[in-house]
Formats: C-alpha cells, sequence, structure tokens
C-alpha cells in the first residue's frame, strides 16, 4: 500500500460508507465510493435520525457512543448545508387507546400531545439528545468528500480480488477497480462480503416508518413511547418531530429475510395504518393525516449486537465497518474518523475497537 495516497474503495453509499469517506477525505484520501442504487438508498435514508450522548454508557458502546455525538456537534458547525441536525428534549411515554389520562399538568412545551396517554417522563435533555435528517446528513458528508476528490460510482460489487492475501482490486459490474484497501459498509447486504473475506454473518432486523406533514410546526421532543391499543396489543413506536415541519414515526420491526437488493424492500400491508392509528391517538394534530411516505428498511445486525469495525482478519487491506444495528446514525462519525486512522495510520487512536474487533467470537 502506498502510505501516502492508498486508493481505497468503499463498498456502500450509506452513513457510515460517507462518514469513512468523508474522514478519509481530511487526510487526503481521495475514496471510491460504490453502491448498487443510490445515496442513502437503505436504513441512513429511512431512520429517524435520533442521537444520544449517553444512553450506551455501561455498554461496550459507551466510548464510541460519546465520541460520536460529540463529532455530530463539531460536523454541525463545519459542515456547508443544513441536514436538520438540532438538540431536543427527548420523553418516554406510556399511552393507551382506552382513552383514560390522568388529571394532571401537561408537560411544558409539549401541548400537541394531547391524545390519551396516562404517564411521561425525561429521558434526555438538550445536553443530551439531539437529532438530523439521515438522509440529508448522508449526502452532505459524502459530497463534503466529493468535493475534496473522492467519487460516487454506481454499481454491483460482486467480490474482492486477492492476490496472495492482499487486496489489490474490487470487482463492479464485471470489472475489476483496482485499490491498495476496500472498506465493507455495507449495511445488511455486508453479508454478502462473507462469500469473498473471511467475515461473520451480518443479518437485519425490519423496521416500518411514516412521514407527517401537520398543519403547524409542532415542538423539537422525541417520544419513545409505550402503547396498548384496544385489543390489548403492545407497541413501542419512536415519534421524531423535525425542523423541516415533518414527522417521522417508525416501529412495527420483525425479522423476514433481506432482499438482494434494496430497491425491492417494501412494507408489510397494514403497517402504515396502524403507525397512522397510533399517531392519531397521541395527538389530534397528527390524526387523520395521509403519510408523506410509507416505507422500510433492514438495519445491519450482528449476532451479539456489536458492530464489526476494523481489519479483517488474514486480509492485508481489507476492512469492514458495519452491524451498527439502531446506532448507526449516530455512530457513524466515530466509526468514519477511526476506519482513516486504521487505513492510513494503521492503528486507531480515537476510540478502542477491541470491543468491534471482527475476529471476535460473537456468541
Amino acid at each position: 500500500m502506498n502510505p501516502e495516497r492508498p486508493r481505497v474503495v468503499v463498498c456502500g453509499a450509506g452513513v457510515v460508507g460517507a462518514a469513512v469517506a468523508y474522514y478519509l477525505s481530511l487526510r487526503g484520501v481521495c475514496a471510491t465510493v460504490v453502491e448498487r442504487c443510490n445515496i442513502a438508498c437503505a436504513a441512513s435514508g429511512k431512520a429517524g435520525g435520533f442521537l444520544a450522548f449517553d444512553w450506551c454508557d455501561g455498554s461496550r458502546l459507551a466510548e464510541l457512543a460519546r465520541v460520536s455525538f460529540k463529532l455530530h456537534d463539531q460536523l454541525a458547525r463545519t459542515l456547508d448545508g443544513d441536514y436538520g441536525y438540532r438538540r431536543l428534549t427527548t420523553l418516554a411515554v406510556t399511552s393507551g387507546a382506552e382513552g383514560r389520562r390522568r388529571s394532571r399538568r401537561e408537560p411544558d412545551g409539549i401541548s400537541w400531545l394531547d391524545g390519551p396517554y396516562l404517564a411521561s417522563s425525561v429521558l434526555g435533555t438538550t445536553a443530551t439528545t439531539a437529532q438530523v435528517h439521515p438522509k440529508q446528513f448522508t449526502e452532505t458528508l459524502l459530497e463534503a468528500a466529493m468535493a475534496r476528490g473522492s467519487r460516487l460510482l454506481i454499481g454491483c460489487v460482486e467480490g474482492v480480488a486477492l492476490t496472495r492475501g492482499r487486496v489489490h482490486g474490487v470487482r463492479v459490474d464485471g470489472q475489476t477497480l483496482a485499490c491498495d484497501a476496500v472498506v465493507i459498509a455495507m449495511g445488511p447486504w455486508s453479508g454478502l462480503a462473507a462469500r469473498w473475506l473471511p467475515l461473520p454473518p451480518v443479518s437485519g432486523l425490519k423496521g416500518h416508518s411514516i412521514t407527517l406533514r401537520p398543519k403547524s410546526p409542532i415542538s423539537a421532543h422525541a417520544l419513545f413511547v409505550d402503547y396498548v391499543d384496544n385489543a390489548g396489543q403492545r407497541y413501542d413506536p419512536e415519534v421524531y418531530p423535525r425542523p423541516d415541519g415533518e414527522v417521522y414515526l417508525c416501529g412495527l420491526s420483525d425479522t423476514s429475510p433481506v432482499p438482494e437488493n434494496p430497491e425491492h424492500v417494501q412494507p408489510r400491508p397494514g403497517a402504515s395504518a396502524v403507525l397512522q392509528q397510533i399517531a392519531g391517538s397521541l395527538s389530534s394534530s397528527l390524526n387523520g393525516l395521509q403519510p408523506l411516505c410509507s416505507q422500510a428498511c433492514y438495519r445491519p445486525v450482528c449476532d451479539d449486537g456489536l458492530p464489526m469495525i476494523g481489519k479483517v482478519p488474514g486480509i492485508s487491506g481489507a476492512y469492514v465497518a458495519t452491524g451498527h444495528n439502531c446506532w448507526g446514525i449516530l455512530n457513524a462519525p466515530a466509526t468514519g474518523l477511526v476506519m482513516s486512522e486504521l487505513i492510513v495510520d494503521g492503528h486507531a487512536r480515537s476510540v478502542d475497537l477491541s470491543p468491534f474487533d471482527p475476529k471476535r467470537d460473537p456468541r
């Protein structure tokens, strides 16, 4: 590998791949980002974009999350463009469709939460929780990398070319793209790379979401809801009002198989209607609104719930950054930073990557 300017191919133009390309570009390395469909075409474009500083404390994700939360604040002040970053207050809400609620004063500044809820409590303040619009954030990161010389290539990654255990190219649509290093950042499709490289499996957890646009903007309060419908069915939706006036609502996870093409991911029948009903029950401002979009996506998950971030064992020039589960948007900046350190310097300085070593036993 040329230690000054390695040729790097990043497989995947989701938020993690975009962050890797961005932080490499700050080190003078112009990566080629290969994506089958388009930028943020899967979970990175359909997630909630919720950020939390200390919610991973007590777990092996704590350092990664804290570093990344601070990087988000730094990026919001240095990147060009508005991608919906803001600090917000986060509430836990217990709600039921039976119409009962306690007689008490509503939480300050959240009059729009006027449905039949039973209790609420503060989970995070503007010091510890924030949000971005994930698709816009991903696009902004990649555009910043491309402004420094990186490029986006639309094509299907079909394999990694190796010579005596060393990467020398990536096969894209039948052609070999020469490189010194490859980063697998394909979300739940990173499991395909196990055909080419010694990597453990990556699966996908499907989630559904809708976006609504109320007539009047509603306050910056994220909601984590424990909701029980009239039939006694329990749901755990999340609600994120956005600065542009949209309200994002997600939930209804399942383990249906990941299709080979991200463009083939579709919401299951009836899922959007359930989310609409929950939204209308929580707030009259959301009641009766037709979704601007109804969508589904797969979050990448490793068997032990931790991401894989680091060097692929036994293969010189191969790296992986995937499996971030529900914290992909949060932890993308720190992941991109440490991957740039690994590739350029040979080791990570900003975060201890030992919990995320690809050769760990995930059981």
